[in-house]
């Protein structure tokens, strides 16, 4: 088994490989590339977009007073951004090409552009693929694409094919064809379909207010989908919200911050950079393609940019009041973890904090605040924090990252480049015509407080397995499956599984399970459940040395742990404070069983992954079916 560390040291970066697989582009030798240094772009100078301003959220197509309230008709398109990035030789400013949600007189934007609903609202959103030229060709993919994994593929076509996208509305608890579901794809135009496509999706937005997030999710590429723009803010609103601004108790726009945080690599002229391994075949130097025309290996087992943005801007800065700011952290990462501090100083660690509070998970808020002093986030988490600037005027203070990568055991962060996030300076007067907030004891007064997990309420434990295995190219594979045997049409099934392999988690409607997942992996992994909220219910040590490998035909390696040999190693964890609400997404941290409970409200199919998407692209992602 090749370890992930001496996988990552042996690959060759290329350039932007722009549709190296296209036919027509064979014969095109690119000039060697020139990385973009980190050292050499500006800090805390891009101003923080602010993604709740009037001008940055969606404007609905069509209203109504029906059972439907608005429509959205969004398309998907190439345009071009200055994100603040500079050409180190004259510091003039450099463009990147993106691709972006637009509708009618909104033009696409970096991150998208954010949606805002009121719980109870039922909305209708349509994403149409318009990757095309201006003759209405589809566009090439600027992306490397990987064709040795399983992907969308659509026509089986391999690489030459148009993009295949479909957009996830990840947290929300919708009827299976309208979630965004892998296999959901169209290319432009809806040419080709993916078999679960569907057009347009119903959004009930009937659960409690919450931060959702819409991203690509097309099987096999999310990972570059993503990497090209297309993500946005979804907020659910709801009465909790909207008793607790009343009572000066939660900051509202313009002292509700989103923070969407992404790391990116960039050429020298500006474009995106997404690093790939053609020494896993001999290329021909003359066309770029290996012999007998082998489809380039491109899939990672990770990736970490070594710029960090925040909405959309490197390393940017926000000029605030000294008052309470809520800010709403997403990680959008692909694989980085960060550990997050507000603090003097850029050393993480090292200066004066200022006083953070956790108020609210991904779906909804926490019955008290909970004091934090180091915020660690997952790709795919979410957190509603508030930072406290009282009395702090004239001060600066940066949003520092110390999370080793991979997390929580990998390389530490690069001074000056990956420990720095964006600063805040308090150099805003104080607008005393805006409520002046105190945070309050109650975040419920509305809903009522969250009841304590029942674990007694279960009907069902299910045990999964989290493993890294071995592909037949020897690339690291990223695996899951069940630890019990499962019963099948070709006998039982045990051990890590193939996305494409059939379902063996098949929860009843309206049935509350225990979901444990065994991570026998050296590294924690965000594991993300379609459809359901959950509550993480504790954590605890195991043996994973007992995990054996698993032949699984083709050259492929995976796992197996057999339940008689599960030993308990410490004792049972309970979750923190911080994570103690509803979640979609929970850090699985290595040698521990984490143990969630969810009820399954809905019938169809859906799928529960890793959200490191590197992860999720190359098999650590499998089909759940609520229902018959």
């Amino acid at each position: 088994m090749v370890s992930r560390r001496s996988f990552l040291a042996s690959t060759t970066v290329i350039g932007a490989a722009t549709a190296s697989h296209l036919p027509a582009l064979a014969q095109v030798v690119a000039p060697a590339p020139t990385p973009l240094d980190p050292l050499t772009q500006p800090r805390f100078v891009n101003a923080l977009v602010n993604p709740l301003a009037p001008a940055y959220t969606w404007t609905p197509t069509t209203v109504s007073t029906g059972a439907v309230r608005a429509t959205f008709n969004l398309r998907i398109q190439a345009f071009t951004a200055q994100l603040g990035l500079r050409n180190p030789a004259n510091g003039r400013p450099l463009g990147t090409r993106l691709w972006g949600y637009a509708s009618g007189g909104q033009a696409p934007t970096f991150p998208a552009r954010s949606f805002q609903v009121a719980t109870g609202t039922r909305i209708q959103v349509s994403y149409n693929n318009a990757l095309v030229d201006n003759r209405g060709r589809p566009l090439p993919n600027p992306m490397p694409v990987d064709t040795t994994i399983e992907w969308a593929n659509p026509g089986n076509l391999g690489a030459l094919a148009p993009v295949p996208l479909v957009a996830h509305l990840h947290g929300s608890d919708s009827q299976y064809l309208s979630d965004g579901l892998p296999d959901a794809w169209e290319t432009p135009g809806a040419v080709l379909r993916g078999a679960l496509w569907s057009k347009p999706y119903t959004y009930d937005n009937a659960q409690e207010a919450g931060h959702l997030w819409y991203h690509d999710h097309a099987l096999g590429i999310t990972r570059t989908n993503v990497y090209m723009g297309l993500a946005g803010n979804y907020f659910i609103r709801g009465a909790d919200e909207v008793r607790l601004a009343a009572t000066r108790s939660l900051p509202t726009f313009p002292y509700e911050v989103p923070l969407v945080i992404q790391d990116r690599m960039f050429l020298s002229d500006g474009s995106l950079f997404y690093p790939s391994d053609p020494g896993l075949y001999p290329f021909d130097p003359g066309t770029g393609f290996p012999p007998a025309q082998t489809p380039p290996v491109t899939h990672l087992p990770e990736f970490f940019g070594d710029h960090i943005l925040v909405n959309g801007a490197p390393w940017p800065n926000l000029d605030v009041e000294p008052r309470q700011y809520r800010l709403r952290v997403l990680n959008g990462s692909d694989s980085r973890v960060y550990d997050l501090r507000i603090e003097t100083g850029t050393v993480p660690g090292a200066g004066a904090q200022a006083p953070m509070w956790v108020i609210g998970n991904e779906l909804g808020l926490l019955n008290a605040p909970a004091p934090v002093s180091v915020l660690s986030i997952a790709p795919g988490e979410r957190y509603d924090v508030i930072v406290d600037f009282t009395g702090r005027a004239g001060q600066s203070f940066v949003m520092t990252n110390s999370a080793n990568a991979p997390f929580p055991n990998g390389d530490p962060v690069v001074a000056g480049v990956t420990d720095q996030v964006m600063r805040f300076r308090v150099n805003r007067p104080l607008n005393r015509t805006r409520p002046v907030t105190t945070l309050p004891a109650n975040l419920r007064p509305v809903s009522g407080a969250l009841p304590v997990p029942n674990p007694a309420s279960a009907t069902r434990t299910r045990r999964i397995l989290l493993v890294e295995g071995t592909d037949p190219l020897g690339r690291l594979m990223t695996m899951l499956g069940p630890v019990d045997p499962v019963a099948s049409a070709g006998g039982p099934v045990q051990g890590t599984l193939f996305y494409r392999d059939p379902v063996t988690e098949n929860p009843a409607v309206g049935a509350t399970e225990i979901w444990e997942f065994y991570n026998a992996t050296v590294d924690a992994h965000p594991i993300h459940m379609h459809l359901v909220d959950f509550r993480i219910l504790n954590r605890q040590d195991f043996d994973s040395a007992v995990v054996s490998a698993k032949d699984m035909g083709g050259g492929y390696v995976g796992g197996l742990l057999d339940p008689a040999q599960i030993a308990f190693t410490g004792p049972v964890i309970t979750p923190n404070a911080a994570e103690a609400g509803k979640k979609d997404t929970a850090i699985m941290y290595p040698g521990q069983v984490t143990r969630v409970m969810a009820t399954f409200k809905r019938p169809g199919s859906y799928v529960y992954h890793c959200h490191i998407l590197s992860h999720e692209d190359h098999e650590m992602m499998r089909p759940y079916r609520v229902g018959p």
